[in-house]
């Protein structure tokens, strides 16, 4: 007791009286302590990226035209059905970027992992960290995306020694994606084209519906009738490297994969993508939601005439920008000169369903530079490209 007592006598009679402190202006702007908000706040920060967060699995199909010195070719053309896992979480806090001219802003994100492996051998293809982010409009510089939409940007690492930088706009669609409308080649995308048909450096995007063997005339130095990798009827072999060549066991490839035949889906990859949207919409589905545009660079130029590289047209990528920076061995052998691609995030209903669920399609266009192995000297430099698509649904969990 005599210990309580002393404790008593040590407290003051009275607490002082607190006064709330003065809040400056400056204060109010972007705070050097960042906090965590509640849940539903750091949701609603994402705007237009919020669905993403989750994980996502599921197919798709990867075309890649790479170098092949070992076999005295002029490219090896790989195949793959693929297997895809596709990670986001949530940034819980803004991202401050500090302004000079102009006041400061917020940024707010989502952190990203993709892999992706062969669906038939299980062998890996892909992995890349990254992070998607939200930016709102600015005045310096002048960026302001049309009422409703969100500008976007795509931050990636790919352990070949690639950093990448992709921006543009997330907007609203309704109507089923990548499906063609009267004024779009895929529903929701601002890109007419994904052909796979390579050109020279600098020429325009191949149109939709180009095949490389009708090329008329094929782009000099290829041969008649296109790069013979390209054609699925002409077989594999030293001459004609192309998945499955060399693989050990040999990896047939399958005459049609989802109905879609193998040599269209060579041509335009985006069709394995169609396919499965219009077997839905047969099923009665509906769909609405968000398509993600992003180029790491404006404007790009595609031919719109199939089989023909003129006339063209220019596709200025609204709020696009960024760029690719590759380590000096890709840049002497297999350069990464420009990726674009839409990424359609759409809710799938059906009148006779209560539940509606989540579904991610994805396109994505990267060209790699290098030369025309067997053409005579100066050789001169293809743009090859490298082309992914994918269907995806968020996972359980």
């Amino acid at each position: 007791m005599a210990g309580a007592t002393t404790l008593s006598r040590s407290l003051p009679k009275t607490l002082p009286k607190l006064t709330p402190h003065a809040i400056t202006d400056a204060q109010l702007r972007v705070p050097s302590v960042r906090k965590t908000p509640d849940n539903a706040t750091v949701l609603a920060n994402l705007g237009l990226l919020a669905n993403l967060a989750g994980t996502w699995k599921g197919t798709g199909f990867n075309l890649v035209a790479r170098p092949d010195l070992e076999g005295n070719a002029n490219l090896y053309l790989e195949l793959n059905q693929t297997q895809e896992t596709l990670e986001f979480k949530p940034i819980a806090s803004a991202i401050p970027n500090r302004g000079f001219g102009m006041d400061d802003i917020e940024l707010f994100g989502l952190t990203y992992l993709q892999q992706i492996s062969d669906s038939v051998t299980g062998g890996a293809l892909h992995i890349e960290p990254g992070i998607w982010v939200r930016q709102p409009a600015t005045i310096a510089p002048p960026e302001q995306p049309p009422s409703g939409d969100d500008i976007a940007f795509r931050m990636g690492s790919i352990p070949h020694g690639n950093a990448i930088l992709a921006k543009g706009t997330a907007q609203k669609f309704t109507g089923p994606p990548t499906l063609p409308t009267s004024s779009a080649a895929y529903n929701g995308s601002i890109f007419p084209s994904f052909n796979s048909t390579p050109f020279p450096v600098g020429g325009p995007i191949f149109a939709p519906g180009t095949a490389e063997f009708n090329l008329l005339p094929p782009p000099p130095p290829a041969p008649a009738h296109g790069f013979t990798q390209y054609t699925i009827t002409n077989p594999p072999s030293a001459a004609n490297p192309r998945t499955p060549f060399g693989n050990v066991p040999a990896v047939p490839l399958p005459a049609e994969i989802n109905g879609v035949l193998i040599q269209d889906l060579v041509n335009d990859p985006i069709t394995l993508l169609q396919e499965v949207v219009a077997q839905q919409q047969v099923d009665g589905f509906t769909f609405e939601g968000v398509a993600l545009n992003i180029a790491s660079q404006t404007p790009i130029v595609f031919g719109t005439t199939p089989n023909q590289a003129t006339p063209t047209v220019t596709v200025a990528v609204p709020d696009g920008g960024g760029g690719i920076e590759n380590i000096p061995f890709l840049q002497t052998n297999a350069d990464s000169a420009l990726v674009y691609a839409t990424f359609w995030i759409t809710t799938v209903s059906h009148p006779k369903r209560k539940e509606s669920f989540l579904q991610l399609q994805y396109a994505q266009m990267v060209l790699l530079n290098f030369p025309v192995l067997l053409a005579p000297d100066p050789k001169p430099n293809f743009s090859w490209p490298h082309i992914t698509v994918g269907t995806l649904t968020r996972d359980f969990g």
